[in-house]
C-alpha cells in the first residue's frame, strides 16, 4: 500500500516542478499528455486564456482501435499534430505532465514532430 502512495506521490512533485517552469500562450500554447492504464489523451492548451484550443484521445471514434502501445501513441501524435495544423498551430510547449519522458510519452512526441509540429 505505502508503495502505491509513494508512487502518486513522486508523480505529483514531478508534475508540479514541470509545470512550475512551463505555461502556454496563445502564440506558443501547452501540449499536456495523460495516459490511464488503457487510454491515452492530449490535450492543446492556452493557459493564459483557460481554452483547450485542441484534443485527441483514443477514446474516440476515429482511434478506438488504439491501444495504450508505442507503435499506437506515434498514430496519436500524428493526429493531434495533424489538428494543430489545421488549426495554424505550428509550435508548442511539451507537457509530459509528470510522466518519464520515453515508451508512449515520446512517441506521442514524436508522432507530433513528424507530422511538423515544433517543440
Amino acid at each position: 500500500m505505502n508503495r502505491v502512495i509513494d508512487k502518486r506521490r513522486k508523480l505529483a512533485r514531478r508534475k508540479y516542478h514541470i509545470r512550475k517552469h512551463i505555461s502556454g500562450t496563445a502564440s506558443r500554447p501547452r501540449m499536456s499528455v495523460f495516459r490511464s492504464n488503457s487510454h491515452m489523451y492530449v490535450q492543446v492548451i492556452d493557459d493564459v486564456a483557460g481554452n483547450t484550443l485542441v484534443a485527441a484521445s483514443t477514446m474516440e471514434k476515429e482511434l478506438k482501435g488504439l491501444k495504450n502501445t508505442v507503435a499506437d501513441a506515434a498514430k496519436l501524435g500524428e493526429t493531434i499534430g495533424k489538428r494543430m495544423l489545421e488549426k495554424q498551430i505550428d509550435t508548442c510547449v511539451f507537457d509530459r505532465n509528470g510522466y518519464l519522458f520515453h515508451g508512449v510519452v515520446k512517441s506521442i512526441a514524436d508522432g507530433a514532430r513528424k507530422v511538423g509540429v515544433k517543440f
